[in-house]
């Protein structure tokens, strides 16, 4: 398998605090990760980390053969492709839908007079059918649902066809509908042979997509267990991680924890 990503006794320090310690990890082409823990655990740290937004405090960490810290990031993070809360605030509110994806491929936001090829137009236009927001090209980013911003996020994040996906909390803050539409998407995806290693942070088990096959666990900053999904995902260590006795269940590849009393 191709390692995307490898992770060497990293830590990350904050004002004396240690917000990652001792994290041991790789990311292999073909797989998709969840990451879950308590909040404050170190996910989105991970994730940041991963797309090459900060710097590991020691240790080593690589993303696409690339050391972070000692590489141009410039170069790097169009490879990455990062859907996240951060980047929707950055799109203007009156970006049509079309231009809010088309912009990625040159890592801006907002368009102003840069000039793109139609072979990006059209890769723009397909993604957007791919997500199910062709019919809404030409509506305003300030227009849309919250379930729709989220669409729009992941459509613009694999816009440059990149070779890992980073998605923090993608159906975070959704109602029920609006949730199982990014989650049907989103296992498609990652069901696909041609989609790329993905990584997903998320703080609700139900919105594991089913094709996720890896997970890992964090809890204060520091790595309770990873491994293939049915491994991780157990009773003993979900209620490890989160620290109260939490009994899971498995319907058809969707999980869920309830407490144990």
């Amino acid at each position: 398998m191709t390692t995307v990503c490898s992770l060497e006794d990293v830590r990350v320090v904050r004002d004396g605090r240690a917000i990652l310690d001792a994290i041991n990890w790789q990311v292999d082409a073909s797989e998709r990760w969840v990451i879950m823990g308590p909040n404050g655990a170190g996910k989105t740290t991970l994730l940041s980390l991963l797309a090459s937004l900060i710097h590991p405090s020691s240790g080593r960490v690589e993303v696409l053969d690339e050391v972070v810290g000692k590489t141009d990031v410039f170069d790097l993070r169009p490879r990455v492709g990062f859907a996240s809360s951060e980047m929707a605030r950055r799109i203007p509110a009156n970006e049509t839908v079309l231009d809010a994806v088309l912009t990625a491929s040159l890592a801006v936001t907002g368009r102003w007079n840069e000039h793109y090829d139609d072979v990006d137009v059209r890769r723009a236009t397909r993604v957007l059918g791919e997500w199910n927001l062709d019919h809404m090209a030409d509506r305003l980013v300030g227009t849309l649902s919250d379930g729709e911003r989220k669409r729009v996020q992941i459509a613009r994040s694999v816009m440059t066809d990149p070779e890992l996906l980073l998605l923090d909390e993608p159906a975070g803050s959704l109602d029920v509908g609006g949730r199982e539409d990014v989650i049907d998407l989103l296992n498609q995806f990652a069901a696909w042979e041609g989609a790329p290693a993905m990584v997903m942070v998320t703080h609700h088990l139900e919105e594991i997509p089913p094709a996720f096959t890896h997970a890992m666990l964090l809890r204060d900053g520091q790595m309770v267990t990873a491994g293939p999904i049915a491994d991780v995902l157990t009773s003993e260590h979900i209620s490890d991680a989160f620290g109260r006795r939490l009994t899971m269940s498995n319907n058809h590849g969707r999980y869920q924890a309830v407490s144990a009393g």
